[in-house]
């Protein structure tokens, strides 16, 4: 791993506040998950499961973590369970995690060999009434592959068929979508990184510059401050390609006149950002296209003032859309007509902007949170609403994450990153 060991004090809290939601006498298991297969010898680079990292900072293939708070004994109350290093795997395929490496990691002091599982697992469902299955619930997920996580639960319920099930999935979602300052600072990082990386941009682009070129540019600056490289598949989007909202294959030439919206971010230390910019290629903006885009800044600058305490997702939405509806009628493209004869499932501004505003960040790009409850301080959420204008050829998106307060505006990660229309051109063309 490039980033910096986190304090193992932060994986502590997190199983704490775990283990509190647990009902009595119950356990629960959390699997690393698979290397994913290209074909002959060749895997996909490994990337930890989300909640078995957020539990213990183990970011290792083959690892299970177990929790049973109840435990009757003290060695059995959280075990990770690894696979056994030696010096041959360390000489091929570099260190892993000893058990005191682990233990400085996690702060987990029971580490046993991961060819030892079955055999411990069968001692404690002696002892145990409930498992927690951990599956995959988030309202964005939509998988046909089986994880590790998923022969797990199918061989845990063909060998344990008397015990209790409990999801862990709805704990997690409430826990992991309520940030420690920890993880904030890990996102903070991540939004500087990002930072670096758009700022190099800006003197870096120029009429007959490819999409590809750009995204070569950020991943060699966010490699070289620790970062693996994107949070998320980079969208380098110039001219009408914009249009096109996860349009990823950046390989266009960078006309001049035209706009560049770029949603690219960096990741660090498994916690994503999450950026969208939207850059003129020759240096300026036209006055359509700084019209549009004072009108999505206003639009974001008004929805991140609603992102406070209580807010429901689903109404702040509608609230956004309002704000929309009134700058597309003042540029022109929706009139009056258009607003009163809506269907209220599918309003005028949907032609224009047609995604939402706002999700859960952290681990996840899109990460854990359970949308029908209301926000709360220290959740950590985009702000990202956008214009698209096939017609005219080009579309505006700009995009913040920020931290919910307790009380007032919520943070800016991103307050940093250059927005407003007069300091990119100036870095542009100084």
């Amino acid at each position: 791993m490039k980033y910096h060991q986190i304090d193992r004090t932060l994986f502590i809290k997190n199983r704490k506040k775990f283990t509190a939601a647990m009902k009595p006498n119950s356990v629960a298991v959390f699997n690393s998950n698979d290397i994913y297969p290209v074909s002959a010898d060749s895997t996909l680079p490994f990337a930890q499961h989300r909640d078995i990292f957020y539990l213990s900072g183990v970011d290792q293939e083959e690892s299970i973590l177990l929790l049973f708070p109840d435990a009757p004994y003290e060695h059995l109350k959280e075990i990770l369970f690894l696979k056994e290093t030696n010096e041959h795997i360390a000489i091929w395929e570099g260190e892993k995690l000893t058990k005191e490496r682990a233990f400085e990691t996690s702060g987990i002091k029971t580490v046993i060999w991961l060819q030892d599982f079955h055999k411990t697992l069968k001692e404690i469902m002696a002892y145990a009434d409930t498992m927690y299955l951990n599956t995959n619930e988030h309202y964005r997920a939509s998988i046909d592959t089986q994880t590790r996580e998923d022969r797990f639960i199918k061989w845990w319920k063909e060998n344990y068929p008397a015990h209790k099930v409990e999801k862990a999935n709805p704990i997690l979602q409430r826990l992991r979508s309520v940030k420690e300052q920890e993880e904030l600072d890990l996102i903070q990082n991540a939004c500087n990184i990002t930072e670096k990386g758009f700022r190099r941009l800006l003197s870096f682009v120029k009429p007959g510059v490819m999409e590809y070129e750009i995204e070569a540019e950020l991943i060699h600056e966010f490699v070289r401050n620790r970062s693996k490289g994107f949070a998320y598949t980079p969208i380098i989007a110039s001219g009408n390609n914009a249009n096109v909202l996860h349009y990823i294959e950046n390989n266009q030439e960078c006309k001049a006149g035209d706009l560049i919206l770029l949603d690219v971010a960096a990741e660090y230390a498994n916690y994503s950002s999450d950026l969208s910019r939207t850059i003129p290629v020759s240096g300026t903006y036209s006055e359509r296209q700084k019209a549009v885009y004072n009108a999505v800044l206003r639009v974001k600058n008004e929805a991140t003032k609603m992102l406070t305490p209580g807010t429901l997702w689903k109404q702040y939405h509608v609230e956004v859309g309002k704000i929309m509806t009134s700058e597309l009628l003042g540029l022109g493209l929706i009139d009056k007509a258009d607003v009163q004869n809506e269907n209220p499932d599918w309003p005028a501004y949907k032609k224009y902007f047609m995604h939402g505003t706002s999700h859960h960040m952290g681990l996840d790009t899109h990460d854990y949170g359970l949308l029908h409850e209301p926000m709360k301080a220290n959740m950590v959420f985009t702000v990202e609403p956008g214009i698209y204008i096939p017609d005219e050829k080009f579309g505006i998106r700009l995009e913040d994450n920020v931290v919910i307060q307790e009380k007032g505006e919520p943070f800016n990660l991103m307050r940093n990153i250059l927005i407003e229309i007069e300091e990119i051109e100036h870095l542009m063309n100084s």
